[in-house]
């Protein structure tokens, strides 16, 4: 039942949505406006959280998809008593405050996930409910029983990743899925009619979701509540509560105006919506009253968690695994499990890759992911069943031909916690999941993204298969870790600091055999570059390389030295860490005054940050026999020793 002060806690969420954006000077006012009586419910009736501990393991997740809005949050976040003050929402959109232009999750005490690119929030919550069920059906609901909500708008349903991830959500049942569509009409340009004529409601059945349409129902508090109430009691499909809203309301002149969209309504449009909210016509008014009935709120959840702390404390199953998958690492001596390879051995990257995943299955109960209709292509296949509607505990993930949405939901999972995923296809198509791969690097999530196939050395599917660009451009990422291991030994090392780091690590993988090196095997590969074959106390060229190309390297070292030359062969499986070691460290592998060349089977940008020289492929592929289409583009022992001896003249 509605109460006075439900209505004046919804009228001080429309206030402060009002103020911190025109204190900003910036912001989008009119759907958090919209959505303040939803929230409200949400926060006050409906979720399960304690606001003294944001982490803690069994909440209920929120997510607001649509991250322009993120002044709702904020308010939501203050009044609850997640920490963030009333000088916090003051400061809105400023450098270095807790309350940023988007949500960032890390940044601000109670944001799950960062969402701004829209569509991006919607998968990262069907990520969180896999993530939930697995852990739920592993474990038992005494450890994982709780819930994702998310606000959705029409941008999110419009973007092509959250059909992917609404599809897959379907095809799963994950019942703990509740998402509310803010109908509300409005895009940037003009009324959604302008560009959108979906049947939202019938294609999400159609998905195989649970569709409750509310209609007229944004300011009925109790429609509300027993919609969200009836979607948690669902338990074997997602829900989408479908509710018509009204953006900028109640503003006289910009309720469900296309301008209330964004920053709108200043000094005489805030006067006299406030004089229609029926409170004062001052910035940031919170009265005592409305914060202490949501402080109580925001700490009701503190009983439930202290039963979940004690369930934790006396739980009796398998515990070694439970603690490995909440600290998303392996169990003790999970490390020992890896393979290795002998010397001389011949073994693609990919395949390398497929066995420690095999390998680490047994060992790092959290690990849970596959391929994008490519599991087998890319070395995914976790042992076990297969996640599916009736087998909740499977951690083998079909995504099928959904690249966009398997990058989202790898962040959704990691977020989460409990889970390690991995997600693999071939390197050309990162294209597909750049917005998750950068969300990734931003969030620091532990998604694990294994792409396979990295260069012409793909052959003869041709140019739209073979990756020229992509690991630069993936390296262009900032605090991406892109790992190009040159044989199957670093492939052992490259896992090792996977599942002991904390974030993101691009993976990249040969379709082709390649020699395992002398040397590898224990190398400083964690140190991102480190010297293969010395080349002497005094070498004269330095030949650095990474992936498939630090043999060719090696082979064109050994025709060098037999010619009197002394060449250092560095492999540099990732940049990035090497960019992290001390100057002497980065000095011992790349001496200073000898010559240096590069030498990798894409295009050179980058290298030159390294190289005086380098042997790349600056121009698209060819349909050919893999080793063909390396060797006439140059990528042979052959043309590094041309081009060295070039240099050192």
């Amino acid at each position: 039942m509605d109460t006075e002060l439900d209505q004046r806690s919804i009228a001080v969420i429309r206030g402060l949505a009002l103020d911190g954006p025109h204190a900003a000077r910036s912001g989008h006012q009119g759907t958090a406006m919209a959505l303040a009586p939803l929230a409200h419910v949400l926060w006050t009736r409906v979720m399960k959280y304690d606001a003294s501990e944001p982490e803690w393991a069994d909440r209920d997740r929120f997510i607001l998809s649509p991250g322009h809005a993120s002044i709702l949050l904020y308010s939501m976040l203050h009044l609850s008593g997640h920490g963030l003050t009333l000088d916090d929402i003051k400061d809105f959109r400023q450098w270095q405050s807790a309350t940023p232009g988007h949500p960032e999750v890390g940044h601000t005490a109670g944001v799950e996930v960062t969402t701004g690119p829209l569509g991006q929030g919607f998968a990262h919550g069907v990520g969180m409910a896999i993530a939930e069920q697995s852990l739920r059906a592993r474990f038992g609901a005494e450890i994982c029983d709780h819930h994702i909500f998310a606000m959705v708008s029409d941008g999110d349903l419009a973007e092509g990743v959250s059909h992917e991830a609404a599809s897959l959500a379907g095809h799963l049942g994950l019942g703990r899925l509740v998402y509310v569509y803010d109908d509300n009409h409005i895009s940037i340009d003009g009324p959604t009619e302008i560009s959108l004529s979906d049947d939202a409601p019938a294609r999400f059945r159609a998905y195989g979701w649970h569709v409750i349409d509310l209609g007229e129902a944004g300011e009925d508090l109790d429609a509300l509540e027993t919609a969200l109430l009836d979607a948690k009691a669902v338990t074997d499909q997602p829900s989408l509560i479908v509710v018509r809203t009204h953006i900028g309301y109640p503003s006289p002149d910009y309720t469900d105006h296309h301008e209330a969209h964004g920053y709108a309504l200043k000094d005489e449009e805030i006067t006299a919506t406030k004089a229609a909210l029926g409170i004062p016509d001052e910035p940031f008014y919170v009265p005592d009253d409305v914060v202490a009935a949501y402080r109580e709120c925001g700490l009701r959840g503190g009983a439930a968690r202290a039963e979940w702390a004690a369930r934790l404390a006396g739980f009796s199953g398998d515990r070694a695994a439970l603690d490995a998958s909440l600290a998303r690492t392996g169990v003790d001596g999970w490390a020992a499990k890896l393979p290795t390879w002998d010397v001389g051995d011949s073994v693609a990257t990919r395949k390398a890759s497929g066995a420690c995943v095999s390998a680490l299955a047994d060992v790092v109960p959290g690990l849970m992911g596959g391929g994008a209709d490519l599991t087998g292509n890319t070395g995914t296949k976790i042992p076990g069943d297969l996640l599916a509607a009736d087998n909740p505990a499977g951690r083998q993930i079909a995504f099928g031909v959904r690249e966009h949405a398997m990058g989202s939901i790898l962040n959704g999972m990691a977020l989460h916690g409990g889970t390690v995923p991995l997600g693999g296809t071939f390197l050309v198509f990162s294209d597909y999941m750049r917005p998750a791969v950068r969300l990734a690097a931003l969030m620091q999530s532990k998604s694990l993204f294994v792409w396979t196939h990295d260069s012409v050395g793909v052959g003869e599917d041709g140019p739209t298969h073979q990756p020229v660009e992509h690991v630069s451009a993936l390296r262009a990422i900032p605090h991406l870790p892109v790992v190009r291991p040159a044989d199957a030994n670093e492939v052992n090392a490259m896992w090792r600091a996977a599942i002991d780091g904390d974030g993101p690590v691009a993976m990249i993988l040969t379709r082709q055999d390649v020699p395992v090196l002398d040397g590898t095997a224990d190398a400083a590969v964690e140190m991102g570059a480190y010297v293969l074959r010395n080349g002497g106390s005094n070498p004269a060229v330095v030949l650095a390389a990474t992936g498939s190309e630090v043999a060719v390297c090696v082979e064109a070292a050994e025709a060098l030295a037999a010619d009197g030359v002394a060449a250092r062969v560095v492999s540099m499986p990732c940049w990035e860490w090497f960019e992290a070691q001390d100057a002497s460290y980065q000095r011992s592998v790349f001496p200073r005054g000898v010559p240096t060349l590069g030498v990798e089977a894409g295009v050179s940008h980058g290298w030159y940050r390294y190289a005086d020289d380098v042997v790349a492929i600056d121009r698209f592929g060819a349909s050919a026999p893999g080793a063909t289409v390396l060797n006439e583009l140059g990528i042979n022992a052959d043309n590094v020793v041309s081009h060295a001896r070039s240099l050192l003249a």
